[in-house]
């Protein structure tokens, strides 16, 4: 017979069986027509969580064609974690993260270029400056849908003792006065201020931005290099002078995360910590009975109460077969009234005009209205689109800053690590 296999007839039926059975690989559900995307979701926070769980409940019901599994991910792991399942063909159709953790998917080919999927009103409801967060190169890809700009959350009584003007998003506190303001809430085993820098870079950069500062400059080569110019020096030399000479914020509070800090503001011992707006919900949750507290704006430089943000943001991926039915479901996800729903749940400000105007966002109750207010200023975080970030992020710039509020450094040696050890390091990415 040649080495020719003479086939019998129950092995034809079982090669039928086992292509029909691969036709359903990949999200489809062939013998049924139906589609399965998995939706992998980073919300944490018990309204998040349900918020989202009905919303895809609600898209279930009305497409039984096009049914999304719901994802349970983490915050705390998502890089690796998308980074594995990315380069093992196992990545969920639609992605929870956040803007500033897409460069590398987006120029590493694991995302899709939403560009031409987007449907028009989506691209037209949030503002573009929003969508530069998730711009890299020609492509988008992400859509942001939520963000949060850092605010003050103040102890009332300690403002009130003090008889300090209290800031609005109208007439908000400069760099200079704040200092000052600071200083004067202090004394007696009390201080005007907490930071909370265990991770000190975003929140430097991003407030940096009041003052002009941007740090990171791109050449007409497209290269970026790192300058530590005037405008750049305004936000982190006021957190040094508040540490080191004023005494008006405590040094113990520079390794600390946001929540590590809360206890001291409810006893009074800080009268102000910068927080993220989300925070108010962990107030709203543990702060004794009694505790009287307001949200105010961060203080404001050359270029006003402008701040840097990384959204939330949702992706498809590239190898995801059903990229049009992904957006499709995105698209209902983030209809007006549904951010609106996913920002109560999360405690934070929706990317969309119109879910921006929702009246549950304008409310003085938790200091809605004082954070909606700030959402025109909010920018792309200055190293959004920054290759090698991370590295610079976490050899160069978190060292140097933490010695420097410290005082272990001077503004000087600070300048020139950013800028001289820093730029070997972006450089190694720009060849």
């Amino acid at each position: 017979m040649g080495g020719r296999t003479r086939r019998t007839p129950g092995i034809v039926v079982l090669v039928l069986v086992l292509l029909l059975a691969g036709c359903t690989d990949g999200g489809g559900d062939a013998a049924h027509g139906r589609i399965t995307l998995r939706f992998q979701s980073l919300a944490w926070q018990r309204e998040s969580v349900a918020a989202t769980k009905e919303l895809v409940g609600e898209w279930n019901a009305a497409h039984p064609d096009i049914r999304v599994e719901y994802v349970q991910g983490s915050w705390d792991s998502v890089h690796d974690q998308l980074l594995t399942s990315f380069e093992g063909g196992e990545a969920p159709d639609v992605i929870h993260d956040s803007s500033d953790d897409l460069a590398d998917f987006a120029h590493g080919g694991y995302l899709a270029d939403l560009t031409d999927l987007l449907p028009r009103r989506l691209r037209s409801d949030i503002p573009r400056r929003t969508w530069e967060t998730t711009t890299f190169g020609d492509g988008v890809y992400g859509v942001p849908f939520l963000q949060e700009p850092r605010v003050l959350i103040a102890g009332t009584a300690r403002l009130k003792e003090a008889g300090v003007r209290i800031p609005t998003p109208e007439r908000p506190w400069s760099w200079a006065e704040f200092r000052r303001v600071t200083a004067r809430l202090s004394g007696d085993g009390r201080y005007g201020v907490a930071w909370p820098l265990k991770e000190p870079v975003s929140a430097t950069l991003n407030l940096s931005l009041s003052a002009g500062g941007r740090l990171f400059h791109r050449g007409a080569d497209g290269r970026v290099t790192v300058r530590f110019e005037a405008a750049d020096q305004v936000v982190p030399r006021t957190v040094h002078d508040q540490v080191v000479t004023d005494r008006s914020a405590p040094g113990s509070t520079l390794g600390s995360g946001g929540s590590d800090t809360l206890p001291g503001l409810f006893a009074g011992t800080y009268a102000m910590v910068p927080l993220g707006f989300s925070y108010r919900q962990q107030i709203v949750q543990q702060a004794p009975e009694g505790f009287a507290w307001q949200v105010l704006p961060a203080p404001a430089g050359a270029d006003g109460l402008t701040q840097g943000v990384s959204p939330q943001t949702l992706s498809v991926a590239r190898d995801s077969p059903h990229q049009k039915e992904a957006v499709r479901f995105l698209d209902f996800l983030l209809r007006p009234e549904n951010m609106v729903r996913l920002a109560l749940g999360d405690w934070m400000l929706p990317t969309g005009s119109r879910a921006l105007e929702d009246p549950a966002l304008h409310t003085a109750e938790n200091g809605w209205a004082t954070g909606t207010a700030l959402a025109a200023q909010l920018r792309s975080a200055p190293a959004q689109s920054v290759r090698g970030y991370p590295e610079w992020k976490d050899k160069v710039a978190t060292p140097a800053l933490q010695e420097y509020y410290s005082g272990a450094i001077g503004l000087d040696e600070l300048g020139e690590r950013l800028e001289k050890d820093g730029n070997l390091v972006l450089a190694r990415y720009q060849r």
